[in-house]
């Protein structure tokens, strides 16, 4: 394969190498985020998307969203307002259009542009949020884990379970700084009662409309920012602890904004996408981060 043009954006910190595989070879997928995600050793990067052409209209791109260890995501909230950023700025998409995902279409909006006319702030429509154990999926009895007790080792927990074309639990905690995100992350991710693996979202609240985030990502780790489970935490905080429709989420790496007006009603996240670089990396170079990904 030739050298592989590619563009790096983030969303609130949570960042992304994107490649285009409607105008180059991307070849093995899998192989290409472990190398090109890696952060000595590569690019570095919470993720790589892939743009490729739509199989079924209206939509003008298809998203295929690939984790630094290969696995492939349903959903991503930051990577689509990335990957619509790239498609608007490049005159490839009007201020609202569709975009393709594992999970189905999702409805784009660009809502803010700069001097240049390049998006800045865009909201995604991230669907409709199922609360089903056997959906999400997790074991256990039929019905759905509502801020249900979780037991982890020696610790207790409360955790909520959902679906939002990935899936994602939810634990709210006291302060979620303090709180060791990093060691019961992967505990909860890995669980064998999550068969497909989880998202994990820790979430402390701030005030009547305001919560504070960290999220452990399936087969990413610690991010500084998590749009799908910004989401999934402003619906549980809406669902079990009756926060209004309209939800700011503090991460690690900015703000996001949730609005979802309750069951039965399609959640909208609305943030910043920004263009960091772009160059060329040749894929044959490029080798999996052996000390890990943290710089």
């Amino acid at each position: 394969m030739s050298r592989l043009p590619f563009v790096k954006l983030h969303g609130c910190a949570n960042d992304y190498v994107l490649v285009d595989a409607t105008a180059s070879d991307v070849g093995d997928v899998a192989a290409l985020a472990r190398a090109v995600c890696a952060r000595r050793t590569g690019v570095g990067a919470d993720g790589l998307l892939v743009v490729r052409p739509p199989s079924t209209p209206p939509a003008v791109a298809r998203m295929q969203m690939v984790n630094p260890d290969g696995s492939e995501a349903e959903m991503c909230g930051n990577g689509l307002r990335c990957l619509a950023k790239y498609l608007f700025d490049r005159g490839r998409a009007g201020r609202e259009f569709v975009l393709e995902t594992l999970a189905g279409p999702v409805a784009t909006r660009i809502d803010a542009t700069d001097a240049a006319g390049r998006a800045t702030q865009l909201t995604v429509a991230i669907g409709i949020p199922d609360f089903e154990r056997r959906h999400v999926p997790m074991a256990g009895p039929p019905g759905v884990a509502l801020d249900e007790p979780f037991a982890l080792a020696s610790r207790e927990l409360r955790l909520t379970a959902l679906r939002l074309g990935n899936p994602h639990a939810v634990v709210f905690v006291d302060d979620v700084e303090r709180f060791p995100v990093q060691s019961v992350g992967p505990a909860i991710e890995r669980d064998p009662r999550f068969p497909q693996r989880i998202n994990v979202e820790f979430v402390q609240v701030l005030g009547p409309a305001r919560l504070r985030q960290r999220t452990w990502e399936r087969g990413a780790g610690e991010t500084l920012a998590c749009g799908s489970g910004a989401t999934a935490a402003a619906i549980v905080a809406r669902k079990v602890r009756g926060f209004p429709p309209r939800v700011s989420i503090e991460l690690r790496g900015g703000v996001l904004e949730v609005e979802w007006p309750g069951d039965g009603a399609v959640a909208r996240l609305c943030g910043p996408a920004v263009e960091s670089c772009s160059g060329e990396v040749d894929p044959a170079g490029l080798c999996s981060d052996p000390g890990g990904r943290e710089a």
